[in-house]
């Protein structure tokens, strides 16, 4: 086991053989970054008003915190596997913070079973719909697309998941960035009005859009709280596992980093997603006409100039492989935790055959089991936080520490 501490600059490991901070950022962000900041987001808008956008945007303030505990822990509590490699998450977190295997094994097992359903089956589907419904490209043909590009990558083990991430999820998050800027700009005379319209839903709503308004606070709340958490994942405690892959042995520091990814992720990517939504609503309410829930998001990127549609199904579907591979690391260590790393081999077939199939199967009763699972995960992971919250300390006060050996665990 390694001990951690809070000396400014210690490691405990090799930095080269393990994550660097930015690369276990850039891994979080390939599993968070994606379609729930895109069609989460239009969801929302359509099923709870636009003022689900205030409430998903307010999560992602209040998750960083979460976040910032999550990472902060596995780091303090994690461990070096066969290969002398940090390894760490909320189950180790469990096994050595609080000693209670029982639950860390549940967690672990829950972590599997989300990442073979919303981090894999569900991504591939989410795939092959959008490149069928713009280029009529075959389900099958995706399928083994994305099942051969996601293996090659996620076989090279960390360091190459680590690297593929940091090439591309930054690159990604611009361009999609850059997009949205360009509809805001293009709806600038409706910017602020869907600023105030946002806040009224949000907090007094009251039918200012005709039939798609009209939603109650209850309804904003509830559909743009479920869905900043679905896609940020804090209290779900899964950024913590690679936080945890970092060479560096200060919590403080890793935990800073890596509660980021929310702030990117809800504070930035879904309040854009939103903002050219409702401004979209404001600006162009005839091309709301037959839409669906999903559909929000495509109406609005239909008057990005040069192919805004098209642009919108390559981020959907570069964000869909990105979350496969970083996902794949989720489940990856979860796995090795209950069955040990010589065993990785077998998670790692079944996951890339898993994406197969999931890009040919309908999956509607894939996307309750996951949500049930999502749930299932929450409840050691925020027991751990709320049981070791002693233990979580702020960067200005643990930045001068030095030599500070983990904490003996309390039993449960």
């Amino acid at each position: 086991m390694s001990v951690t501490n809070e000396k400014k600059g210690e490691y405990d490991s090799n930095p080269s053989q393990n994550l660097s901070a930015f690369g276990a950022l850039a891994t979080t962000l390939a599993a968070t970054l994606g379609t729930g900041n895109i069609i989460g987001v239009s969801t929302a808008v359509a099923l709870g008003g636009p003022g689900a956008v205030f409430w998903c945007w307010l999560t992602g303030l209040l998750g960083m915190a979460t976040s910032y505990a999550e990472c902060y822990l596995s780091v303090l509590y994690k461990e070096k596997n066969s290969e002398g490699l940090f390894v760490g998450g909320p189950m180790y977190v469990l096994k050595n913070g609080l000693r209670c295997k029982t639950l860390a094994k549940f967690y672990a097992f829950c972590t599997i079973c989300a990442a073979f359903g919303v981090g894999c089956t569900t991504q591939a589907n989410s795939l092959t719909q959008t490149t069928s419904s713009t280029w009529g490209l075959s389900p099958h043909l995706v399928g083994i697309a994305a099942a051969f590009a996601t293996g090659l990558v996620i076989l090279g083990g960390i360091r190459s998941i680590g690297s593929i991430c940091t090439k591309i999820v930054p690159l990604l998050g611009i361009l999609y960035i850059a997009g949205c800027f360009v509809l805001l700009i293009l709806n600038g005379d409706f910017l602020m009005q869907a600023i105030f319209v946002i806040l009224e839903h949000a907090l007094l709503p009251r039918a200012v859009l005709g039939g798609i308004a009209g939603y109650s606070l209850k309804q904003a709340a509830r559909y743009g709280i479920a869905r900043g958490l679905f896609t940020n994942e804090a209290g779900i405690g899964t950024s913590a596992i690679p936080a945890a892959a970092s060479g560096t042995n200060i919590p403080s520091r890793q935990a800073f980093v890596s509660m980021t990814a929310v702030f990117w992720d809800t504070v930035v990517m879904c309040l854009l997603s939103g903002l050219v939504i409702v401004t979209n609503m404001l600006k162009h309410p005839d091309s709301l006409a037959g839409v669906n829930e999903t559909g929000l998001a495509d109406a609005a990127f239909a008057y990005l100039p040069l192919g805004g549609r098209q642009f919108l199904s390559f981020a959907l579907a570069a964000f869909a492989i990105t979350t496969l591979i970083g996902w794949s690391y989720f489940g990856e260590k979860a796995f090795a935790y209950l069955w040990g790393e010589k065993n990785i081999g077998v998670y790692k077939l079944l996951y890339i055959v898993m994406i197969y199939i999931g890009a040919v199967i309908p999956l509607n009763v894939v996307w309750e089991c996951t949500d049930f699972i999502n749930a299932l995960m929450i409840f050691p992971n925020v027991l751990s936080l709320f049981l070791l919250q002693d233990k979580v300390k702020a960067p200005a006060a643990s930045s001068g520490a030095s030599g500070l050996k983990r904490p003996k665990g309390r039993g449960i």
